[in-house]
């Protein structure tokens, strides 16, 4: 009797001791199928990487099904010729057709590098974003930044971005507060941007899981704790996630004949229901793909159905140039594989799986969306 007894409280307790094990205090949560102790120490997260026994066909797609615009890119300073043609020879390999340059140069910057693709004959591959200064803003601080945003569409930029994520976060006005995404003295530039017919590219936040606690919940949990720039639970310090959401969002609604861009599809490419709400709430809204592909790739079924019902809305993005990462973009969109890997494994610990795209979409998502918002684009390159 007492046996059984002492036996049902070790039952009822368990679950405290788990949680006090684990370190999450008032949290206590047992493994799916795991009612033992491991005999021998446990690998950490950095160290446990299990071959897969899974034998599936591969379709590896070491070039895109059809030329690319990449919307997001970040290329180095391209002003000397071996740069540039270094640039276009790692592109061609990819059928990356077209790289706009995302990096946001103005003035004397810019034109250097639109005279140097030109000098280096490949005006056609590349194409540049403009960026504006915005710190310290200040009253009529909106109509000088507006006037050089002319000067540089006159020099040949085809847009605006990318805006980075600083603004919203740390990006401070000249009187010490926080500069906010919608904050009115900016109205003339996205109101410039609109008349001058040219798309607005913007990198608001970060994914929320860098918001939420740093415990073993988190998703991101190692990506968290080997960057720690990537933080941002402190309220005294930024701004919530959904604080910089509900700004973002009167931003696009104060300013609905600017064609915006999210970058990163908004973040919202773990709940794509937010994003097509958004998507329905904006006409004039649009977004790439860079930096999510972690998240795309585990929800195929979910993706294709979302890049069918917005195909018109999404282009190609990627954001750091690093040409062996490509790939994995076009095996995602393009085949039906399996359990494959991601390619950067803080990001995901998960596996891939593809989105097996249809033709018509993977065309839009390539390069149809990008030339029908972005003026000035070489055109001959890409099927009619």
């Amino acid at each position: 009797m007492r046996r059984s007894f002492a036996f049902a409280l070790l039952v009822l307790a368990l679950p405290a001791l788990l949680g006090a094990q684990t370190g999450q205090a008032g949290q206590a949560e047992i493994r799916p199928g795991v009612f033992r102790t491991p005999e021998f120490p446990a690998p950490s997260i950095l160290d446990y990487h299990p071959r897969s026994t899974l034998i599936v066909p591969e379709h590896l797609v070491p070039r895109a099904k059809y030329p690319v615009i990449d919307l997001h890119g970040h290329p180095p300073t391209l002003v000397l010729p071996e740069i540039v043609n270094g640039m276009v020879a790692s592109m061609d390999s990819l059928n990356l057709q077209i790289m706009i340059n995302a990096s946001g140069s103005s003035g004397q910057r810019l034109t250097q590098q639109i005279a140097g693709v030109r000098a280096a004959g490949k005006a056609d591959r590349f194409a540049f974003l403009t960026t504006l200064n915005l710190r310290n803003v200040g009253p009529g601080s909106g109509k000088t930044i507006a006037a050089q945003l002319e000067a540089d569409i006159t020099a040949g930029a085809v847009g605006i971005g990318e805006i980075s994520k600083s603004f919203g976060i740390s990006i401070t006005k000249a009187d010490g507060t926080r500069l906010k995404l919608d904050d009115p003295e900016l109205d003339i530039v996205w109101q410039t941007a609109a008349r001058l017919k040219i798309p607005v590219f913007i990198h608001v936040a970060d994914p929320a899981e860098f918001w939420s606690p740093l415990d073993f919940t988190n998703e991101r949990w190692l990506e968290l704790a080997l960057f720690p720039d990537r933080r941002y639970q402190d309220r005294a310090i930024t701004p919530s996630f959904e604080e910089l959401m509900a700004e973002r969002d009167r931003l696009f609604a104060r300013h609905p004949n600017t064609t915006w861009i999210i970058a990163h599809l908004g973040w919202h490419a773990q709940d794509l229901t937010r994003l097509g709400k958004l998507f329905d709430r904006f006409p004039n809204l649009y977004s790439e793909v860079g930096a999510v592909l972690y998240d795309l790739g585990r929800q195929p079924r979910a993706a294709n159905k979302f890049f069918t019902t917005y195909q018109d809305r999404i282009l190609f993005g990627k954001d750091s140039w690093q040409p062996v990462e490509y790939p994995y973009y076009w095996r995602v969109f393009e085949t039906e594989d399996e359990y494959f890997d991601y390619y950067r494994g803080y990001h995901a610990f998960w596996k891939m799986y593809g989105m097996g795209l249809p033709d018509a979409v993977l065309q839009k998502l390539y390069f149809r969306n990008a030339l029908k918002i972005i003026p000035n684009l070489p055109r001959a390159a890409f099927p009619k």
